[in-house]
């Protein structure tokens, strides 16, 4: 499942370009707490202005109706989205509210998954290198953004990456691991640290004590998932008992 933001929402409200991390960090809080409302979540991929979710293979949620998937999933992210602007957007006003669509799809078996996964993000990378020369070009080299599509017409990966190290010092490896893999969100065991004032026997007050527990939370992520290395590390996402 996907949601999608309109690109003219992003121009109405100033996103920066190529990449906007107030955006990007924005997204993966909505997807988290998606994630945290259904629990039968147990992978999610965003890059851009999109999302996807993967639900358990024998999840019985909403009884399998793929309308209520949709929809939940999407007004759940739409108000999160809302909510939690002002966290990101300190300076940037809401001007209007925002709409996402989604769709649901069902994969026939794990290997097809990983195949949709890994595509999403390839297009991550080829869309994120694009993006960071074309406005390079024309943030740095006042090209119009009809001649910066020009010059990149035709122009393979290599090409690319030539122009960002030769005409603006930019080493295109050395970008941000969001921005050039995506973020994947997976279910890990995180140690949370709490203060809790504590009263013993025979003493009048409180003394305040540092305590840890263990929670399991969706953790964001900055890495490859095309490779088998990641799946092998988290056996537990594809497991067909799920």
């Amino acid at each position: 499942m996907t949601s999608f933001l309109p690109f003219m929402f992003a121009e109405k409200h100033n996103f920066a370009k190529p990449n906007d991390s107030r955006a990007l960090h924005l997204m993966t809080k909505c997807a988290q707490i998606v994630m945290k409302e259904l629990e039968d979540i147990v992978i999610a991929y965003g890059q851009s202005d999109e999302y996807s979710f993967v639900f358990k293979r024998k999840s019985n949620w909403f009884k399998r109706r793929a309308s209520k998937f949709m929809t939940h999933v999407a007004s759940q992210f739409a108000s999160s989205y809302v909510f939690y602007w002002r966290d990101y957007f300190e300076d940037q006003p809401l001007l209007y509210p925002p709409g996402f669509d989604g769709r649901v799809i069902v994969y026939p078996s794990n290997q097809t998954l990983k195949d949709y996964l890994s595509w999403r993000q390839a297009d991550c990378h080829i869309n994120n290198l694009y993006n960071t020369v074309f406005w390079a070009l024309v943030q740095q080299s006042g090209l119009t953004p009809v001649q910066a599509q020009e010059r990149l017409q035709g122009t393979l990966a290599a090409d690319k990456n030539e122009i960002l190290f030769s005409e603006f010092n930019i080493n295109y490896n050395n970008e941000p691991l969001m921005y050039r893999k995506g973020t994947v969100l997976i279910w890990q065991k995180v140690g949370e640290v709490t203060t809790k004032e504590v009263k013993l026997p025979a003493e009048m007050e409180g003394k305040k004590m540092e305590m840890t527990r263990t929670r399991t939370k969706p953790v964001p992520l900055h890495c490859d998932i095309i490779g088998d290395a990641f799946w092998k590390e988290h056996p537990e996402i594809l497991d067909e008992d799920s």
